[in-house]
């Protein structure tokens, strides 16, 4: 274990509660087992924020500790501000739900006592349109649950080209490299829809899914769906029409935010599904006509479901028949 100098205070969560102790301001757990021994009663959230130091492989080597203090502060950590942060989250995690009673599939999965310890770990965000998550060959530094927003997993063609090969909604969770062992994303994971999450420090969720065989058994399932839409997806976008691979994006957008509305431009749909404006400017336009969506002005919306899905091609109802088998 490597320490740096004295500097300030912090408490640490200890299961006969909280130890008021002084702090450095940065500690690094080597990896084995000590590093579970040690990081399962830090609360990392409340008190500390956690990094993961990797290997030039991307394989984690290390767990670093910060205080979440101010930088020079001198600051004692009390288990009623503790009390208080966790008040706050749990107010915002019910108001996330409230709003339009969507969940995280996978989370919601998974039998209230071992979700409780999970639970603590969580911190609910709201995700901008356009904010980009994760780069290629970035660290994964949080996991998200999406509650009621979109994420697009991009990959690159060329400096200028991206084509979306996969999206993740409220039935899944976007960092799923490190279930896997690997600190970093192989994908530009792009809020493509605005909305709330909840996210977990990488390293914390590691520990995390360690030990929580429900966890394991939900984020398992999800990966065999998600590998399956990935692989639909680029034979979608290979040998499908323009009309009917847009038909299909609506569809599967419109499953995972629960909405009929979107605010999406044709330039961002031509990122999307790898094709020119033009392209996408007619098939949308073919849609129209039929009365199966209408557009202005950036704002899409749907107007007949099952007339949408009539002119998808067969990729829509072969992902969904995946997922739909994998949670059982």
């Amino acid at each position: 274990m490597a320490r740096g100098p004295i500097l300030r205070t912090a408490a640490f969560w200890h299961p006969i509660g909280v130890i008021k102790a002084i702090a450095l301001p940065w500690v690094v757990f080597r990896s084995g087992e000590r590093i579970r021994e040690i990081a399962r009663y830090v609360r990392c959230r409340t008190y500390m924020a956690v990094a993961c130091v990797y290997d030039k492989k991307g394989r984690a080597d290390s767990i670093k500790l910060e205080p979440a203090l101010g930088t020079g502060a001198s600051v004692l950590a009390t288990e009623r501000s503790g009390q208080a942060s966790n008040e706050h989250r749990d107010r915002e995690v019910d108001r996330m739900k409230d709003r339009n009673g969507a969940v995280n599939r996978v989370l919601a999965s998974i039998p209230a006592k071992d979700y409780r310890r999970l639970g603590n770990q969580l911190e609910p965000v709201s995700l901008k349109f356009g904010q980009v998550l994760y780069e290629p060959g970035g660290t994964i530094r949080h996991v998200y649950f999406p509650i009621d927003c979109l994420i697009s997993l991009l990959t690159a063609v060329d400096k200028r080209r991206t084509l979306e090969v996969g999206m993740v909604g409220n039935e899944g969770m976007a960092g799923m490299p490190f279930i896997l062992g690997v600190g970093l994303s192989g994908v530009r994971a792009l809020v493509q829809g605005a909305g709330d999450a909840l996210r977990m420090a990488a390293p914390i969720f590691r520990i995390e899914f360690d030990r929580n065989r429900p966890l394991q058994e939900a984020l398992f399932r999800y990966t065999y769906a998600l590998m399956a839409q990935i692989s639909q997806t680029a034979a979608c976008n290979r040998f499908h029409e323009a009309e009917a691979r847009l038909a299909r994006w609506l569809l599967m957008t419109r499953d995972r935010v629960a909405s009929d509305d979107f605010a999406l431009t044709h330039v961002f749909l031509a990122h999307m599904l790898g094709m020119r404006r033009e392209g996408v400017t007619e098939a949308a336009s073919t849609l129209k006509r039929k009365k199966l969506i209408s557009y202005h002005r950036g704002k899409i919306r749907i107007l007949d479901i099952r007339g949408l899905t009539a002119s998808s091609c067969s990729c829509y109802r072969i992902v969904k028949a995946v997922y739909e088998r994998a949670q059982g």
